[in-house]
């Protein structure tokens, strides 16, 4: 809210100084008067100029007749805990005046220093009680602005009142306002200081080392695995996964459930009344600490006692769940503060009822004891592992949530393979409902390699939580792991009310998977309504100097914490006059997100074939060597705020990013978009003999410019001694992948995602594919379609008759009839890699050499090509010449579909 002070509403509005007036002690006039109070939450923020008037407090008002009433005036005096303006009163001396300036707390109206300020209600301070009259051209039901004191609100005319009738308004207590002094929060690092992250402190280190350790012992297994999967390979082509753990913050998941039977391992059924349980406590936890139990569909979390010690058996109650919200008084209803959330908040919509099928499956051939295999199973693609007392043709049962229940007691399923053949796909683990990335083979299998392949293989991040040597900001340890090994959990729970309440389940997120992309976004910030803290509870002023936005904005976001963060946030630009109805926000996020991306800082580079694009500058240590990281922390926060609030950020980012926000496989082909003659040169190595790879004298270490200087990193420990050579070459191509992908700018990237996913629970996420996730925090371009047709080129089978060919007609009249804007943006994204339009439009659209390639349309046989192919580094689209539009519309949008998820339509 901008500066709301009387004296500065006095000048704004001269000629409605004495309109109003107000009385405590006139009893004919209360008793007369229609009575209208304030509600204890507010629900619109808005400044409607022309209606305002000033209500009476302690100066003298005059007199005012309205529609032949007259109204008397007397005097009222605000009590100084109320927060009124101390200029008002008239009963008190100068001194005793100062005096109370002196002692009053600090109010929404007194903010004097930039910075994050917490206000939240007072219930403990007394009421104030106003008369106003009615504006003329106000008719009943509609809202006007009034001043009580230093206070402004918004009060609805009651419907038998007319204009000129007074009114007697109720003001709740000033709220209170409290500035976070505990400054910007310290960055905790892993490996080390650096960029504005100090060293793990001795506590938090000794809290964090059993799931570092967990961590270190899982990536030792992992190489003996990979050893020993190539030392079988020629026997056997397949191997179990290892299994995931449900690590945070370092210690395991503990899940109440009754022995399992001799099926399939499925999701227990929640008990159906609140009874005592017996949990083990997991390895790694000590005594005193925590470690989470789901019980009842509620993530609860549980103190060791100090007698017990991991392996022990310890006995819980779970708590009630908690009640639901008390509604607000009744006849508090009439007047709000202009202090308050917006009027729009979303209704959130029921939520899908959950309950428990039994499935029955043959085990499909092929298949061995605690292998995995993947099904449809209540609409849901799910991941089953086969016991290990069943094999091959044998039938087996499992139980998995759904929301709808068969009106068989056992449901029995056939393979279903032909929808996610030769691709990766998420699937549903029903040991313990995780989302977790498959891919399937040209039979429908699960595909169980794991040495790197070019065309199949795929990574996805892991991010492990750490505790960081302030609450406020957790730390964490970043990388990159077979896509199958990656797992995320399918539920939301709340964190902030101590019980563990379920927020959002499976039902909600596999509900919304399958909408439309704009179902989804509703879905989506329909949950982040649910997530948002009540205003009532506290919301955040956010109070900056424009000449130093950024430095103020990063002081105010890094002081606060996760609860702050999913707080309703106000802005003020100090020293001038506004009110934030939505309108400052949108801008700070705009100026704040502009200035953190421009390249002359130092933190982004402008990606080299798209200049729209942004990616890390891993060089950013030289550029901002005291603080780099603590700008990508901010810049998570914000990100995620701004996705929380349905704000948009101001660039976009290159592709890879977005998926490492989304946890999707990252695959060899998204190396082209980062350095394509870097991705050429890999890829040539696999097509050359084995003495021609020898003779290149490689070794496993990768060189670059750094500000004129060559240095040179290691892609594995020790990797300047290990030469490339033909058998080794799968290990020197994925190590090259993960370290340009990921591993060169990890300390940034971790910053950026921890920052993220302070304010944004990551199940939510996994409702978007990565084009989406651009156009939810970027939003749908403005795309001119003309602009694009008059900037194409045609070449191949279209290149004589151009935009006339009848296949080329066909294809803009479905992209400007058949497709809204959604799709409009997702075929520029499937042929660019980028929703972005340049400011300068289509005629100057970039190719991956930085030159002007313009957007063409290649004709191509459809006996050969059966399906558009995007060439995203040249801008192109190879477009068969179809016999039907109809054809063209149906493999078009094949085509942009399948693209997000690395099938292959051929």
């Amino acid at each position: 809210m901008g500066n709301s002070s009387s004296s500065s509403s006095r000048s704004s509005y001269p000629g409605n100084r004495g309109s109003g007036v107000g009385s405590r002690n006139n009893r004919h006039h209360q008793t007369a008067a229609p009575t209208a109070t304030a509600p204890t939450a507010s629900r619109t923020h808005t400044v409607v100029r022309g209606s305002n008037v000033r209500a009476g407090n302690s100066s003298t008002a005059g007199s005012a007749a309205r529609g032949g009433n007259r109204v008397v005036t007397t005097t009222y005096t605000i009590p100084p805990s109320g927060g009124g303006d101390p200029r008002a009163s008239t009963s008190s001396s100068r001194g005793s005046q100062q005096q109370q300036q002196q002692q009053q707390p600090l109010t929404a109206q007194t903010i004097s220093r930039p910075g994050a300020y917490s206000i939240s209600r007072n219930d403990a301070g007394p009421t104030q009680v106003f008369r106003v009259v009615v504006p003329a051209g106000v008719g009943p039901n509609q809202e006007f602005q009034v001043h009580a004191g230093a206070r402004a609100v918004r009060v609805r005319c009651p419907p038998d009142v007319r204009p000129g009738q007074s009114l007697q308004i109720t003001i709740p207590p000033e709220p209170v306002v409290r500035q976070n002094q505990l400054g910007v929060a310290p960055l905790t690092s892993v490996v080390g200081e650096g960029g504005g992250a100090v060293r793990m402190s001795t506590q938090a280190a000794l809290t964090n080392q059993p799931v570092i350790d967990a961590e270190e012992a899982r990536r030792r297994q992992e190489e003996q695995d990979r050893i020993q999967q190539q030392q079988q390979q020629q026997q056997s082509g397949r191997r179990s996964p290892q299994p995931e753990g449900d690590e945070i913050g370092g210690r395991g998941t503990t899940t109440i459930s009754p022995p399992d039977p001799p099926t399939a391992p499925s999701a227990p059924p929640a008990p159906q009344q609140q009874q005592a349980y017996m949990v083990v406590v997991p390895q790694g936890v000590r005594p005193g600490s925590h470690f989470r139990v789901l019980v009842e569909g509620r993530e609860l979390m549980v103190q060791c006692p100090p007698t017990a010690r991991p392996g022990m058996q310890v006995r819980i109650v779970p708590p009630a769940p908690p009640p639901e919200p008390q509604q607000p008084p009744a006849g508090v209803t009439g007047v709000t503060d202009l202090d308050r959330p917006p009027e729009d908040r979303p209704i959130p919509s029921p939520r899908p009822q959950l309950t428990t099928q039994m499935f029955e499956v043959i085990v499909p051939p092929g298949v061995r004891p605690n292998q995995p295999f993947a099904l449809l199973a209540g609409g849901q693609r799910v991941l089953v592992t086969c016991p290990s007392n069943a094999g091959a043709g044998q039938k087996i049962r499992f139980q998995l949530p759904v929301t709808q229940k068969s009106s068989k007691s056992i449901e029995s399923l056939k393979m279903q393979y032909e929808s996610i053949k030769d691709g990766w796909t998420r699937t549903v683990r029903v040991t313990d409902m995780k989302f977790q990335w498959v891919r399937m083979d040209e039979q429908g299998d699960v595909d169980l390699s794991s040495r790197f392949n070019i065309d199949r293989s795929a990574y996805v991040r892991r991010l492990i939580f750490l505790e960081g040597n302030d609450p406020r900001m957790r730390t964490g340890m970043l990388s990159l792991v077979p896509a199958s090994q990656a797992a995320v959990d399918s539920k939301v729970y709340s964190k902030d009310d101590g019980t563990g309440r379920e927020i959002v389940g499976y039902a909600d997120i596999i509900t919304a998977q399958g909408h439309h992309f704009s179902e989804k976004a509703r879905w989506f910030h329909d949950t982040c309504s649910r997530l948002t803290v009540d205003w009532n509870e506290g919301h955040m002023r956010i109070t900056v100097r424009r000449q130093f936005l950024l430095a103020d904005s990063l002081a105010a976001v890094m002081s606060l914490n996760s609860r702050d963060l999913r707080k309703i946030w106000r802005f003020e630009f100090m020293g001038e006059v506004g009110v934030d109805a939505g309108g400052l926000a949108r801008e700070w996020f705009q100026l704040v997100t502009e200035q953190i991306f421009d390249p002359d800082r130092g933190l982004w580079l402008s990606e080299a074939g798209n200049q729209m694009n942004m990616r890390i500058n891993p060089m950013s240590k030289v550029s901002c060597p005291e603080d780099h990281l603590i700008y990508f922390r901010f810049l998570g926060r914000v990100m995620g705020k701004a996705l929380f609030d349905q704000r948009l950020v101001s660039s976009h980012m290159t592709r890879h990013m977005y998926k490492h926000i989304l946890g999707w496989p990252i695959t060899f082909d998204d190396l082209e978009l980062v350095d394509e003659e870097y991705y050429k040169h890999l890829k040539k190595l696999t097509e050359m003999k084995p003495e021609e790879v020898e003779f290149l004298c490689q070794d496993f270490t990768y060189t670059e410019d750094v500000l004129g200087v060559k240095e040179t990193f290691e892609l594995i420990p020790g990797g300047a001694n290990v030469d490339v050579n033909k058998d080794n070459l799968p290990e020197y191509m994925e190590a090259c992948l993960k370290y340009r992908m990921l591993d060169r700018t990890k300390p940034q990237m971790t910053e950026l995602l921890l920052g993220f996913f302070d304010v944004i629970p990551e199940p939510l996420l996994t409702v978007f594919d990565f084009q989406e996730l651009e156009l939810l925090m970027c939003g749908l371009p403005t795309i001119d379609v003309d602009d694009w047709i008059a900037n194409t080129n045609y070449i191949g089978k279209y290149e004589s008759k151009r935009g006339s060919h009848q296949v080329c007609r066909w294809f803009w009249e479905i992209v400007r009839d058949e497709f809204d804007h959604e799709m409009r943006a997702r075929i520029l994204q499937f042929v660019t890699a980028t929703s972005g339009v340049p400011s300068r439009g289509f005629s100057v659209l970039q190719g991956n050499d930085g030159n002007v390639k313009k957007f063409t349309i290649n004709g191509v046989d459809s006996t050969t090509f059966p399906f558009p192919r995007a060439h995203t580094c040249f801008n192109r689209i190879d477009l068969p010449v179809y016999d039907s539009k109809k054809l063209l519309l149906e493999r078009l949008k094949i085509a942009v579909a399948t693209s997000i998820t690395g099938f292959d339509i051929e």
